[in-house]
């Protein structure tokens, strides 16, 4: 059987799946993933993006087959420390299986009943795109350094109360004995 060549930026994903050689990878730069480099404070063009994609036709009894693609990509990405406000370097990986199925219809119903990643079946799914989103997903909500590389700066101390000001109530308290306070 011939083999044929797949592009991860319109992959039918059915013939993919029922290809012997069902696997695609290779790396992209954070620069092509604009969504992924916006999220970072330093967004290095030559940082490399490793991902792969393979395809799945998974016998089911009594039924179709099952298209399935699993995919995985990593990368390093620099973050802002949200306690020293310093960039960060934080490793992000992703790793993720959908089922497709015909229909946006079918789709939507499986995958609310369904533990498993359900999508519509397309002739033209970028990979790219999908495996973006999963890192996008994969990023850390609070991003910090185990000890930030500089000391925190500590906020001043709130000054001592005076001794002889007048508590904030005191008028208050004189008001319900009938008098006021000089």
């Amino acid at each position: 059987m011939k083999t044929r060549d797949f592009d991860p930026l319109k992959l039918d994903v059915a013939a993919f799946a029922k290809s012997d050689d069902a696997l695609l990878e290779g790396t992209w730069s954070l620069a092509e993933l604009e969504r992924l480099a916006s999220s970072t404070v330093a967004a290095a063009e030559a940082t490399p993006v490793t991902w792969r994609a393979r395809g799945e036709l998974r016998a089911v009894r009594g039924g179709q087959p099952q298209i399935w693609l699993h995919t995985e990509a990593s990368t390093r990405v620099m973050l802002e420390c949200q306690r020293c406000l310093m960039p960060v370097a934080a490793d992000v990986t992703a790793q993720r299986s959908f089922l497709f199925v015909h229909g946006e219809d079918t789709a939507a119903e499986l995958d609310s009943d369904s533990e498993d990643d359900v999508l519509a079946l397309t002739r033209s799914l970028d990979v790219r795109e999908l495996i973006e989103d999963e890192l996008l997903l994969a990023l850390p909500i609070v991003p910090r350094h185990e000890t930030c590389p500089q000391p925190l700066l500590a906020s001043e101390p709130e000054p001592a109360p005076e001794e002889d000001a007048p508590h904030p109530f005191a008028a208050l308290a004189a008001l319900k004995r009938g008098g006021l306070p000089n």
